[in-house]
């Protein structure tokens, strides 16, 4: 069974102090709206009857275009089939003490600062994604600034200290961000106070790229922004309307009980790593595979070495999980011509978009034993991959919390698992008011999606 996450409990209970409902959730130069849920039948009770509004927008720079754009000092854009942002002329050193190792070490650095894009959505939160490649030596550093509707502007959060792999810094996350506006959760920054209306009207990033004194090369960023929302405060969402007809992907499958009391440092071993289990679904799906050098490390007698590499490349040292949604993105991106991103769909409907067009999604949710028939276990943060639909509607899902690589494909009740996902308020086993995730998911897939699958995702809104 999944365990609960701590960000999570004191994100709900900070919430539900400011009497707010959202939750934690969370690319391209131009965002559509997401499409709103068909509505069929009755809301359930605390539903919000409907929406009506755009409640997500997506930005992010990737292309030649976009890294020319923006501040440089010291970066420079890369063309070619993967155009990116990289150190031409370091503008300092600074010296950074990692707090997870006590270690002390300088580095010299260069900064690129997007332009500041005003989102479609006044937003409650937002999350940062990014896709780098990080040569041993390097590392990057991802900041957002807001501004809010009262005029004011937001701190540089930090979203994330991040590299592939561990040897420089440990890849982490950064407690105790806030202004008394908003806070930093890990991986969200969340208005306080939603309900007096305060919403961050406009952002920008920051990247800052490390690399060792001297070196010839550092990081290279391929894609970087975020994902704003405000979804409404809701216990249940009107239902979707399947599209009719049974698809399914053939993703592999793959347990994360296999791997319990497996390396206990990354989490507490294997029983709580449903994210990077069902990142590693996904990206070998996409035909990309953990060399066998970078399982090296993994005791032989463990199956699936590939599982045990991505719990390790996706641990937060500050969150002590590997549950943070864009390290598990940007794990995805390591991998040859692969990009993620984190962010919220608006209905069951966008999902089955997305799967139909040969795009498998891992969604987080949250639920009591009662309320998702089959899974037999309740959870406060839950990731599954969803990898195709019945012909009823009903929901084919690889859930890695099973208690093998065979027992992972389910099956759920489409009207189950679509409140479960898209709610952001729900009621625990012991009757307490909590958070839902508010339907966010992580989208992986090739850097060049073919036509069917550019057609889905602009229809979703996240190209």
């Amino acid at each position: 069974m999944t365990a609960p996450t701590p960000r999570r409990a004191l994100l709900a209970v900070a919430l539900a102090a400011a009497t707010a409902a959202t939750v934690p959730g969370g690319r391209a130069s131009a965002a559509g709206p997401v499409p709103e849920p068909m509505t069929p039948a009755p809301a359930p009770e605390g539903a919000t009857g409907g929406a009506s509004r755009k409640t997500v927008d997506n930005r992010f720079w990737y292309s030649y275009a976009h890294w020319t754009a923006g501040l440089h000092q010291g970066t420079t854009a890369l063309g070619g089939a993967r155009p990116g942002l990289e150190i031409k002329t370091p503008t300092g050193r600074r010296e950074y003490a990692d707090p997870h190792t006590g270690k002390k070490s300088t580095w010299e650095y260069a900064v690129w600062t997007s332009p500041v894009h005003t989102s479609t959505v006044p937003a409650t939160e937002a999350i940062a994604s990014w896709n780098a490649r990080t040569p041993a030596g390097t590392w990057i550093q991802t900041e957002l600034r807001g501004t809010y509707t009262d005029g004011t502007a937001t701190p540089w959060y930090v979203m994330g200290r991040w590299a592939s792999g561990d040897g420089d810094i440990r890849r982490t996350s950064v407690d105790g961000q806030t202004d008394g506006k908003s806070t930093v959760w890990t991986d969200t920054l969340a208005v306080d106070a939603p309900a007096s209306g305060l919403r961050i009207k406009d952002w920008r990033l920051r990247l800052t790229l490390y690399r060792k004194p001297g070196a010839s090369r550092g990081p290279t960023v391929w894609l970087a922004g975020a994902m704003a929302s405000d979804v409404p405060d809701r216990f249940g969402v009107p239902a979707s309307a399947p599209a009719g007809g049974a698809h399914e992907l053939k993703v592999p499958r793959y347990s994360q009980e296999t791997h319990a009391g497996q390396y206990p440092e990354y989490d507490n071993g294997g029983e709580a790593w449903c994210s990077p289990t069902s990142s590693q679904m996904i990206i070998e799906f996409w035909g990309r595979r953990a060399s066998a050098t970078s399982v090296a490390w993994v005791r032989k007698e463990y199956a699936d070495p590939q599982v045990c590499h991505a719990a390790r490349s996706t641990y937060d040292s500050a969150y002590k999980g590997c549950g943070n949604w864009p390290f598990n993105a940007a794990y995805a991106a390591t991998y040859r011509q692969l990009a993620g991103v984190v962010t919220r769909l608006g209905s069951l409907a966008d999902l089955e978009t997305l799967v139909r067009a040969g795009v498998p999604v891992i969604t987080s949710q949250s639920f009591t034993a009662e309320e998702l028939t089959g899974a037999g276990y309740g959870t406060a943060g839950h990731l599954m991959t969803v990898i195709g639909f019945t012909a009823a509607g009903d929901v084919i899902a690889n859930d890695p919390n099973s208690a093998d690589n065979t027992a992972v494909r389910r099956v759920y009740r489409r009207r189950e698992f679509e409140n479960n996902w898209l709610r952001t308020k729900r009621h625990n086993a012991a009757g307490k008011v909590v958070s839902g995730t508010g339907g966010v998911c992580y989208l992986y897939g090739p850097i060049r999606p073919n036509p069917a699958q550019v057609l889905a995702l602009r229809a979703v809104g996240v190209l």
